[in-house]
């Protein structure tokens, strides 16, 4: 098994279009010739778009594209861009009389930081497909969907770290597969490998972490909205050869990656969602792949973490010394 770049998976291609005063953006996959997609949802409190196009039972058997965006409900309004730009270069579903082209969106809240008034709109939408399609610019860290990403906000938002987003591939044989992780949680995250914490809510200082599910269990009076500026979206890309129930299961296995890496994860007002797209005609195991989908989606959360820059107050992985022992 060796790493490769996301990049270099079929012909899915990745555009990112970002706000960084506002801190907030969009990530979006783009397959001009369509893709087979699934989708597992499993945060209660989701914003989406066309999420049922990927459930088994309805009669698309390919999408178009996929958009990841920062501003909870409000920035739905992006798919619009990114159809308005598949249509004008005759990409979509024909209807006769033109081409419907078939976008699923997920969002994340991050109307906490930056500018809450700015989100991602048809305008953003449109600029970050034409990336995908002319000049692929996807990069891990404050970009796209990552603009805006936090962790550890448990007790709010002063003690939490800025995140992003992050992304991890590998090759075995001919199998290809990938993920792109846009990490804004509640909980904490850790390396899944040996358990190290190296992100998530801060001491007081700021000078070590502090526990989240343990800051939870200090009082089990019910808290109204304590959940509501979360949601952690990935998209796990693949060469191997799926159908929609098949790559649901495996978007269902990839939220393995989820709970190992993330502490809570899941919560009612969460959105945590992955997509799992199959763009390529490579034969291989379901049960091999997702298991490896859970593993790159660590990877990409770990990738989200330490390629992270400080911002809008708050500090990231590779400004904070106390974690890699310089302090």
């Amino acid at each position: 098994m060796k790493e490769i770049s996301i990049n270099d998976i079929g012909p899915v291609k990745i555009g990112q279009a970002e706000d960084s005063k506002a801190g907030t953006g969009c990530t979006v996959f783009i397959c001009g010739e369509g893709m087979c997609a699934g989708l597992d949802v499993r945060g209660g409190g989701p914003a989406s778009r066309e999420s049922q196009l990927l459930n088994p039972l309805t009669s698309a058997q390919i999408i178009h594209g996929i958009v990841l965006a920062g501003g909870s409900a409000f920035g739905l309004d992006a798919a619009g861009g990114v159809m308005k730009c598949l249509e004008e270069r005759d990409i979509g579903f024909d209807v006769g009389v033109t081409k419907v082209p078939l976008v699923a969106q997920a969002d994340l809240f991050d109307l906490m930081v930056g500018d809450p008034k700015v989100r991602p709109d048809s305008k953003m939408g449109y600029e970050a497909a034409l990336n995908a399609l002319e000049r692929p610019n996807y990069r891990d860290g404050n970009y796209g969907a990552g603009c805006g990403c936090t962790a550890g906000k448990v007790a709010g938002m002063e003690n939490c770290m800025k995140t992003g987003i992050g992304s991890y591939a590998v090759q075995i044989e001919e199998l290809k597969i990938g993920a792109v992780v846009a990490v804004n949680s509640l909980g904490d995250i850790f390396d899944w490998k040996d358990g190290k914490q190296i992100a998530g809510l801060l001491s007081e200082d700021h000078k070590s972490f502090r526990s989240s599910p343990g800051f939870i269990k200090e009082s089990i009076r019910k808290i109204k909205n304590r959940f509501t500026d979360n949601t952690a979206l990935g998209v796990i890309i693949t060469n191997a050869a799926f159908d929609k129930a098949a790559l649901c299961k495996i978007a269902g296995m990839g939220h393995d990656g989820y709970a190992r890496s993330i502490r809570p994860v899941h919560t009612s007002f969460d959105g945590d969602s992955i997509f799992a797209v199959s763009a390529g005609n490579v034969e291989a195991d379901q049960e091999v792949v997702g298991s490896l989908a859970a593993e790159v989606i660590s990877e990409a959360i770990i990738r989200a973490v330490e390629s992270a820059d400080s911002a809008y107050g708050h500090p990231a992985y590779k400004d904070l010394g106390f974690i890699n022992g310089r302090e």
